[in-house]
């Protein structure tokens, strides 16, 4: 038997290198005892309360004259819709938007060959219609001599009498017809019959056009220029006994004129429900032209209201709401409110609100109904 003989050093080393084996196995087990450890004792998560930092505003009711501002345009006192009477196959519009027209001035013409054809038949048929006449007026002169000597019967003369009158009224029927005739190939030729200014066009050469259908609207602005604004129905339930309403221009404040009340629509308009008020200008400037946006401002009569800065407004169920602060729970509610009126910066409210109240002013975009808010900053 052959026995191999290894150096001391070799022995050293396969002792330790079965020393750090064991050691390994310790320190796997002692690793995995420390994560199911630490695993057994970890804590459930916290909860993060979201509170939203807003501002806020205290609101209070006062009884001084609520000024409102109201948006407007500038139109004419009377336009006038010019349309023709028949319709046709419009060939030229003399006219456009910013020309000034009198009566008797061109503004369009319609295809009238037809009616021209129509005119020639009806003369046609009057010239007929006469000559039948004369044949019947000969046929009666004679039965009428022949009666007299008593060469005929009082039957043919009757007939002859009969005809000559049938004769006369299809005359006067064919003469009506001519002057039909006539008259819808003038209607051909559009013309202005007031004095204005054409603010709107409403066909172009080459259209079919019906009876009736507006070809060019003319403005009259020396009978009068109206601000037609629009305002809430809860204006009119209380409107002001003697209201002071001072017109100016938006881009040009300094351009104001007096004005009153001269029409008040009696029907609301059924996509905003506003009413339509038009404003009758004392002596406006000449920089006021049609068409011009306006602001109407006026001061309502004394009443008991509460005013809220207008980026509080938002909506809730599709009509004006706020957020409503409760200090006691620190949390927000929607709150729907009656609007009054509008001022420049502030919405003025009619119903909804309470004295005391505190109304979120920022941050309204990001609340919730019941969410806990950080107050800011509030006017006390």
């Amino acid at each position: 038997m052959i026995r191999l003989k290894f150096p001391p050093t070799f022995s050293f080393e396969i002792r330790r290198i079965a020393a750090m084996r064991d050691a390994g196995k310790f320190l796997f087990i002692g690793t995995a005892s420390l994560l199911t450890l630490s695993a057994c004792q970890q804590e459930a998560p916290v909860e993060v309360v979201d509170i939203r930092p807003v501002r806020a505003v205290v609101v209070t009711r006062g009884v001084e004259p609520a000024p409102v501002s109201l948006s407007g345009r500038l139109a004419a006192e009377n336009e006038a819709a010019v349309a023709f009477r028949i319709g046709g196959r419009m060939v030229a519009r003399h006219v456009n938007v910013g020309d000034i027209v009198k009566p008797g001035t061109p503004i369009a013409n319609l295809d009238a060959q037809d009616e021209t054809n129509a005119e020639i038949s009806a003369r046609a048929a009057l010239d007929a219609a006469l000559g039948r006449q004369v044949q019947a007026r000969g046929a009666y002169q004679r039965q009428s001599t022949l009666l007299k000597d008593g060469f005929t019967t009082r039957g043919l003369y009757d007939e002859a009498q009969e005809a000559l009158n049938s004769s006369t009224a299809a005359v006067e029927s064919a003469r009506a017809q001519l002057q039909i005739a006539r008259d819808r190939v003038g209607f051909t030729r559009l013309v202005a019959n007031v004095h204005g200014t054409v603010t709107a066009r409403g066909a172009e050469p080459g259209e079919v056009v019906q009876a009736g259908q507006m070809v060019v609207r003319v403005a009259r602005p020396t009978e009068g220029i109206d601000a037609v604004v629009h305002v809430p129905a809860s204006m009119l339930r209380a409107p002001p006994q003697y209201p002071t309403i001072t017109v100016h221009l938006s881009d040009a404040p300094e351009i104001s004129v007096f004005g009153r009340v001269r029409e008040i629509a009696p029907q609301a308009d059924p996509m905003t429900g506003t009413f339509e008020i038009r404003i009758a200008l004392q002596n406006p400037p000449p920089e006021m032209r049609l068409g011009a946006v306006v602001t109407a401002q006026m001061r309502l009569d004394a009443q008991d209201i509460i005013t809220v800065p207008a980026n509080a407004l938002t909506s809730f169920n599709s009509q004006p709401a706020v957020w409503v602060l409760d200090r006691a729970t620190e949390t927000v509610s929607m709150r729907n409110i009656e609007i009054a009126g509008y001022q420049i910066n502030d919405v003025v409210v009619k119903d909804g609100l309470n004295s005391g109240d505190v109304v979120v002013t920022a941050g309204v975009q990001s609340l919730r109904p019941g969410q806990q808010v950080r107050l800011v900053g509030a006017n006390q």
